[in-house]
């Protein structure tokens, strides 16, 4: 009985250490067992608790009291699914009929606090069918990627969301973004995590880095082409405007539209056509917007004309011929002069990071929806990298990416560095980057990059 003791106590012991210092492990030792067993026995009571229950049909009621049995309880979803996971439980309910799934998602912080759990996320399956994904312990706190992630071309991992799953950038999907963020608020870690994920695709990277190249110039063997100050961001956005125009005309040129062609071969977009004859696609990446819309002359007003222009034109024409944009920023609002309004209209996918005041949030999130900008202003400062990532339609979720170095960030683009595409329109803006002995040298000995 003794011996049984002490096993018992260090069982105990290295459940508390692990919920303590290793709460990933703990869950997947002890975690999601206890859970399992807490929610099977405690549902019919929570449902009942938090209001997601119906009355039994009339027909019932009838025969009860025909056959003098007790009334029948009021049912509670059923449960069709209930499978654990790495960071959490995901139980799938089919809804009475009478319910609803906004009622699910109405009740998601009582669900939490009934079943003992760090989060709970409802969203609808299908009609009548909600999935609940619960989370046992803070996912986001310390960000570990699952080891088996989804590849494919223009889709890239770049976060973790705070249901466990895996936040992707699909630039097939959302072909142009925003991202907002203060100082120190983790957007340059995004963004370095972000190249270092689309280093390994097939694609071109170009890059505007007007803060005089210090955070995508170490990054500069896997791009083909930067610019460190505006006119040279000016030159190179026409460019792509004259390349963009280029694509449109082969894509033009290889249509073959007859009536003897399938619906299905008919190109409309670079995707339409043959792996031979499909153009490397680009995508742009402004580290500062508001160095590019700032002036303080008239020569500089027209020159922050052209360069906004040139960038409204690369969103709104630019999916087609495979040019997407990333768009980083302080701010983005109506203070940096006409044609930015216009600009934030094409940009489908948002990631606020923490942000200084209210109105940078509704600049995101304002036009598509009030929670997100909310949940934005709540990001608090001692937790750089947690960001609220959105779209136009409305659904939003908290993300975080892993912590990338830039060391790191430079080992992956140096790797990856023979994928660099040669694009002839880019040529005249491609980095010149001096010859290192090592790839993987200590960050003070890596490549300079010179435009």
């Amino acid at each position: 009985m003794t011996r049984l003791s002490v096993v018992l106590l260090l069982v105990v012991a290295t459940a508390l250490v692990l919920r303590w210092r290793r709460p990933a492990w703990y869950w997947m030792t002890f975690g999601d067992l206890l859970a399992t067993l807490r929610v099977l026995v405690r549902y019919a009571s929570v449902m009942d608790a938090c209001g997601l229950t119906v009355p039994p049909p009339r027909w019932r009621l009838a025969l009860a009291r025909m056959t003098y049995r007790p009334a029948p309880e009021p049912r509670a979803p059923r449960i069709l699914r209930l499978r654990p996971t790495r960071t959490g439980l995901i139980l799938r309910l089919k809804l009475r009929p009478g319910q609803d799934a906004f009622d699910v998602s109405a009740a998601t912080d009582r669900l939490r606090h009934s079943f003992g759990m760090y989060g709970v996320i409802a969203r609808e399956i299908r009609s009548g069918v909600v999935e609940l994904r619960m989370t046992g312990y803070d996912v986001l706190k310390r960000v570990q990627m699952p080891a088996k992630i989804d590849h494919a071309p223009m889709r890239v991992p770049v976060a973790l969301r705070e249901d466990g799953s895996v936040h992707y950038r699909d630039y097939r999907t959302v072909p142009h973004g925003l991202t907002l963020g203060a100082t120190e608020s983790g957007k340059s870690v995004y963004q370095r995590t972000l190249v270092a994920a689309l280093a390994a695709q097939d694609v071109a990277l170009v890059g505007i880095d007007c803060k005089q190249g210090v955070e995508l110039f170490p990054l500069a063997r896997r791009f083909s082409a930067l610019a460190d100050d505006q006119d040279t961001a000016l030159e190179l956005l026409e460019a792509l405007v004259s390349h963009m125009e280029s694509v449109y005309q082969l894509v033009r040129e290889q249509q073959r539209i007859s009536v003897n062609v399938p619906d299905a071969e008919i190109a409309a977009d670079i995707w339409d056509l043959a792996e031979d004859l499909r153009p490397t696609p680009i995508v742009v990446l402004v580290d500062e917007v508001a160095e590019l819309a700032l002036f303080a002359s008239k020569d500089e007003e027209r020159r922050r004309d052209r360069i906004i222009t040139a960038l409204v034109r690369l969103a709104q024409l630019g999916r087609a011929a495979g040019i997407y944009l990333e768009i980083c920023g302080q701010r983005f609002g109506s203070e940096l002069g006409k044609g930015i309004t216009m600009l934030r209209a094409q940009l489908t996918g948002r990631t606020v990071h923490r942000v200084n005041d209210e109105t940078s949030a509704n600049m995101a999130f304002g036009d598509i929806s009030p929670d997100a900008a909310l949940a934005a202003i709540q990001i608090p400062a001692d937790t750089p990298g947690i960001a609220v990532a959105g779209d136009s339609t409305g659904g939003w979720a908290r993300i975080r990416a892993p912590h990338t170095s830039l060391r790191e960030a430079v080992n992956l683009c140096n790797k990856h560095a023979d994928r660099t595409p040669n694009v002839p329109a880019l040529a005249p803006f491609r980095p010149a980057v001096a010859s290192s002995a090592s790839d993987t040298a200590p960050l003070n000995n890596a490549s300079s990059a010179t435009a």
